[in-house]
């Protein structure tokens, strides 16, 4: 049964570090995958989970890039992923399973967010690609290593950015409805939650549990497309110092994927390195998740309609 989505009282908050989450876990002999784990936030949790002794292999589109970010970094595998490829996902999990390895740890981190409209081969827009059915597609995938570790964690970032909009289950695409690139990233980052709420419910009987967090608002690469009032509106500014990522913004993933606080548990949403609130309607404030990206029956219809996006089904 899915977690109640209410908060532990883990004893962390915003300002605590990953390597404080990590206090006392070893993570030696266990293997963890990590989209866009070269850069930003993704980059921050590659480093925190290896230090503390796991295996990270960090799939990437950019290998030069990848290989600079990662190279003082002990225990990293470098492999390519274009997530908005369906076969470059089915040939870097093939890659992966061929090696026999159980996956304890998947961080579904890479994303692309508020881009002008765009497409991938199969007409698919490309922020419910890139930051949802890709994601998809690998989990489903590497779903047999998930299950053969016996007790692994899916970690699907999503984004405060999930407030701006549900999902539109008629018109998913953009091909009816005008194109608005920040409703666009709002469908994603709540299929990015949705997803986790229906995988924990059938994966938990198999070991494999999963979550969705929000890391925090920092200036990353993500923010390229977004103007100064955009920035100002989520705390940032152009004078932040880019690729400077606050020790915090990795906390949260890095709960989620390897905490015994959380053992047992699943299918929720956190923030600040704890299990959030649900958000209510009249809310002020930006904290919480919104009941539309934990609603079951919506995270249930979503599953499908990705089934059929993709032609993907996950292994019994």
């Amino acid at each position: 049964m899915s977690s109640k989505q209410a908060p532990i009282h883990s004893g962390f908050g915003p300002t605590t570090t990953a390597r404080k989450t990590l206090h006392g876990i070893n993570l030696r002999g266990k293997v963890a995958i990590v989209t866009g784990g070269y850069s930003g936030i993704g980059l921050e949790t590659t480093r925190a989970l290896a230090e503390a002794g796991a295996t990270v292999i960090v799939p990437a589109h950019t290998q030069d890039k990848a290989r600079q970010a990662l190279s003082s970094i002990p225990r990293v595998e470098q492999s390519r992923l274009n997530l908005l490829d369906p076969g470059s996902i089915d040939a870097f999990a093939s890659e992966f399973l061929a090696i026999g390895r159980p996956l304890h740890m998947l961080i579904n981190n890479a994303g692309i967010m508020a881009t002008p409209l765009a497409r991938d081969s199969r007409g698919y827009e490309s922020q419910f690609s890139a930051n949802h059915l890709g994601h998809f597609q690998l989990t489903a995938r590497l779903w047999p290593a998930l299950r053969h570790a016996h007790g692994a964690r899916v970690v699907c970032v999503s984004s405060r950015g999930h407030q701006r909009a549900g999902i539109d289950f008629d018109d998913p695409q953009f091909q009816h409805r005008t194109y608005d690139r920040w409703q666009a990233y709002g469908q994603s980052k709540t299929a990015n939650v949705l997803f986790a709420v229906e995988l924990d419910r059938r994966g938990e009987a198999g070991g494999v549990r999963a979550f969705a967090v929000h890391p925090g608002a920092v200036l990353t690469d993500l923010s390229r497309h977004m103007t100064d009032e955009e920035l100002r509106g989520y705390g940032l500014s152009r004078d932040d110092k880019p690729g400077f990522i606050p020790a915090g913004k990795s906390a949260t993933s890095v709960l989620c994927a390897t905490s015994p606080q959380l053992a047992g548990m699943g299918g929720v949403y956190c923030q600040d390195v704890e299990i959030a609130e649900v958000r209510q309607p009249d809310s002020a404030s930006n904290d919480g998740v919104s009941p539309w990206a934990i609603d079951p029956k919506a995270a249930e219809r979503l599953w499908i309609l990705s089934e059929e996006l993709t032609g993907m089904k996950f292994d019994s």
